[in-house]
This record gives C-alpha cells, sequence and structure tokens, in this order.
C-alpha cells in the first residue's frame, strides 16, 4: 500500500498521545521533523509564536525538503494549519504558507544541462473559506518569481534590446498598457542619463512605461526601477575576481515588473505607473567619461565624476519624467551603493526620504517580508556633491555615507509637488546560500513590498 504524507503540530494529538514522540520532538534542534510514523510519512511542526514572516520561510524549508525525498505529495487540512497557528489570521496564514512554499520550491534551471526538477505537490483540504487567500498567495509568489527570473537572467539573454519585448509580451492581455521608447523619441524626450549611460553599449537603451488604472481618482503613484542589465562599471572599470552579479544591478526594475504583475493579477483597484529606463554600462571607444556633463531636462547639470555611478544618472530621468506624468507619489528603487548593505546587512534594505511615508513602509515590509529600515537623508551631507563646473556630481566628495550622498543626488530629481520615497536594495538583490523560502539566487526582494505599499496608499 503507498504511503500517504501529511504536515501536522507539535500540538496535534498525534504526538500529544505520545509521550516518547513528543519528547522526541522536543529534544530535536530543528523546526520541524519529518518521519514514518504507522506506514505514513508526517512532517511535525514544532510549536513557537508565529510571524508571518516564520510561516513562509518554514514552508519552504518543508517544500524543499519534502521534494528532495521525492514525495508526490503532501496533505495539510485546514482545521490543523488553523490550529498550529491559533495566533495567526487563517487567511493570512494559509497565503503566507503558500507563498513560501512555492517560493521555497523556485529554481532557475534555463542553463542546467539537467533541466529536471521535482517538486513535492500541497493538498490543502477543506480550506474552502480562505480560497480567495490561497490564489492571492499563489499570485504573489508567481511576483516574486517573475523578479527572480529576471535577475537571474544572464546579460546576453536580457538586455536593453530583449528586455522591453520581454516586459510589453508579460503584460500583453492584460489591463496593463505598456510603452517602449527608444532612438529619437529619447533625444526628443531629454532623456539625457539614460543615453549617456548606454553610450558605450552595443546595445540601444530604451525607457519603459507600464500604465495600470483601475480607479482614476486613486492617487498616482509612480515606481520607478533602475534596470542597468550588466554593470561593468564603465570607463571607472570594476574590479574583482568575479562580478557575474552585476547582471542583477537592474533589481529595481525586477521589483518595479514583478509588483505591478502582482497588482494586475489581484486586480487591484489602485492608479500606478512603472517608469523602468533600461541601459548597459560598457567600456568601449563611445562610453561617457569622468569629467563630461550631462544636462537633464529640468535645467540641472551633472559632472560624470564616476561611471560607476551610473544607477542614479538613470535614475534622475525616471523621476523627471515621474514628475510629468503628475504623480502624487514616487518611489524609486535600485541596487544603488555598497555603502547600504555595509550598514544593514543582507536581510534589510535602506529607505529614504519622506520620514512618514518610510514609516508606514516599514509596517508593510514587517508584514510580507520586504524589510526596510528608515534612513536620514542628512542636509549637511549635501554640499559633498558640489562641482567646480557643474551643478552637482554624481559622485560624494568625501568617502563616507555614500547611501546617504546617493539619495541626496536623487532628491535633487524629485518634484517638489510629490511624495518622495527611495529603497536601495543593494544588500538584499541575492541570497548568498538557500535558506526559507529563498534560494542562493535572486532574492526577488520588493515586488511584494510595492505591491503591497501602492495598495495601501490607495485606500
Amino acid at each position: 500500500m503507498t504511503s500517504k504524507a501529511y504536515i501536522t503540530f507539535s500540538n496535534n494529538s498525534l504526538v500529544e498521545n505520545d509521550p516518547q514522540l513528543k519528547e522526541f520532538i522536543q529534544n530535536h534542534q530543528e523546526k520541524f521533523i519529518t518521519l514514518l510514523l504507522d506506514g505514513n510519512v508526517y512532517t511535525i511542526i514544532k510549536e513557537k509564536d508565529w510571524i508571518y514572516e516564520d510561516v513562509r520561510n518554514m514552508a519552504g524549508s518543508i517544500a524543499r525538503e519534502l521534494s528532495g525525498r521525492k514525495i508526490p505529495s503532501v496533505v495539510l487540512e485546514g482545521a490543523v494549519l488553523e490550529n498550529g497557528f491559533s495566533k495567526l489570521d487563517k487567511g493570512k496564514a494559509v497565503c503566507a504558507f503558500i507563498e513560501g512554499w512555492e517560493l521555497g520550491s523556485y529554481q532557475f534551471l534555463t542553463y542546467k544541462s539537467n533541466k529536471s526538477s521535482f517538486k513535492t505537490r500541497l493538498e490543502l483540504i477543506d480550506c474552502e473559506d480562505v480560497e480567495a487567500c490561497i490564489k492571492e498567495g499563489e499570485a504573489r509568489a508567481k511576483a516574486v518569481s517573475f523578479s527572480r527570473d529576471l535577475m537571474n537572467e544572464i546579460p546576453s539573454a536580457l538586455n536593453p534590446e530583449t528586455y522591453p519585448e520581454l516586459l510589453e509580451k508579460e503584460f500583453r492581455n492584460t489591463d496593463a498598457k505598456v510603452q517602449i521608447v527608444r532612438g529619437k523619441q529619447l533625444e526628443e524626450r531629454q532623456m539625457n542619463g539614460v543615453l549617456a549611460v548606454c553610450r558605450g553599449s552595443k546595445y540601444e537603451p530604451a525607457f519603459v512605461e507600464i500604465s495600470y488604472c483601475r480607479d482614476k481618482s486613486k492617487p498616482h503613484i509612480v515606481l520607478v526601477g533602475k534596470g542597468v542589465t550588466f554593470d561593468t562599471g564603465g570607463i571607472s572599470l570594476k574590479r574583482g575576481a568575479d562580478i557575474s552579479d552585476m547582471k542583477m544591478d537592474m533589481g529595481g526594475s525586477a521589483a518595479v515588473s514583478g509588483a505591478m504583475k502582482l497588482l494586475v493579477d489581484m486586480k487591484a483597484n489602485v492608479n500606478v505607473t512603472a517608469l523602468i529606463p533600461i541601459v548597459e554600462n560598457m567600456p568601449d571607444s563611445q562610453s561617457f567619461l569622468p569629467s563630461e556633463v550631462i544636462h537633464y531636462k529640468n535645467g540641472l547639470t551633472v559632472q560624470v565624476g564616476n561611471t560607476d555611478a551610473e544607477g542614479r544618472l538613470i535614475l534622475a530621468d525616471g523621476l523627471i519624467r515621474a514628475g510629468e506624468l503628475k504623480a502624487d507619489y514616487i518611489v524609486d528603487i535600485a541596487t544603488l551603493t555598497g555603502a547600504i548593505g555595509n550598514a544593514l546587512g543582507s536581510k534589510i534594505a535602506g529607505v529614504f526620504g519622506d520620514e512618514e511615508l518610510a514609516d508606514e513602509m516599514k509596517k508593510v515590509g514587517r508584514e510580507n517580508g520586504d524589510y526596510v529600515w528608515p534612513m536620514p537623508l542628512v542636509d549637511a551631507y549635501d554640499a559633498y556633491l558640489n562641482s567646480d563646473y557643474a551643478d552637482l556630481c554624481n559622485i560624494s566628495s568625501k568617502g563616507e555615507a555614500g547611501s546617504i550622498t546617493a539619495g541626496l543626488f536623487l532628491r535633487r530629481f524629485v518634484p517638489k509637488s510629490s511624495k518622495w520615497l527611495h529603497i536601495d536594495m543593494a544588500g538584499v538583490m541575492a541570497s548568498s546560500r538557500t535558506s526559507g523560502y529563498y534560494p542562493k539566487a535572486a532574492t526577488g526582494f520588493g515586488a511584494r513590498l510595492l505591491a503591497d505599499f501602492t495598495t495601501y496608499i490607495s485606500k
């Protein structure tokens, strides 16, 4: 007879009625254990004070373990789940579990010679009352997986030429509208930061606008995502034995794209536009050079002090465009500075700008697992960006507070009529090891954060 597999909790009667099993589980060091009992496979989760991020991480770990054991399917009953996560809302717990399960099973196998993968199917029983939450969990996982796929892709496949078409295809036949701006249109729009940064690449730069509006009475929220498909540093060439992760320097654009996918798939009642400047930063005889001056559409001139501080140069064009679209709220997101990783590590991104909004975003991130921490924009550091022959320089004259001065640079391009936040996600773009629902690869950070924040602001 074929054995069945179940997920249960240590407070279940199966464990409570067996003193030896109860003691064994209590002494077990891990948060869950998988055992063969009475001919069936049981994954038993130990009791604790749960938060939703714990649920996601637990589900991801279990999914990976059971898939590794080649277990075809596993049953989780609604009553068991509700009892195990008794202090949490059942619907939100189900959503988090589904999300963690799907993301914990994520793999990027495009370039593996062996593309076969095994995934244990999760069967939720007696959960009809939270069917909408199940669908939401699936949608959230798909959105983050989309962001991960974009970030994990290699630059020969994802570049300024192919990336816009990929986005257009993704949102085709949806309620979103995609506009791709290239060539003379970029010149006519005076997107001179984008044009300068991509001069050394064999690919033509692009600027993608994705708009989605179900209610024009809602505040217009504009999301701006840095889309550098590979960053060599340009003429200011990066040093390092392996800079392969620089294919993920478009992580901000992946976050924005994933957020738009989630909002569209969930038919969110929002008014949102995504702006994605797409370039490749390469050294070449045509590359932009340190000492050059970029003239922006808002009248500001910028000295290029270092071509490896290119992200802020293209985001500036995005922020100016957001002003033209009369944005009520602007959130830009980018893998902008190594300094933010030094300050906050690999689990938390920095958020700058409107202090009240930053605190609200922190609360949103605490709920959905995309953690951010409010950081200051110190006015005294603004002078560090002074240039001898332009309005400002793209790097600081001081070797300190790199993430703050980058934020101060961007602030110069924010329209005064808009409330603004800047997210520096450089430290959280990739996970160095497999853990919870995160693979050793791109995290997909920001998709949930931006979607949930957009929904929150729109209420």
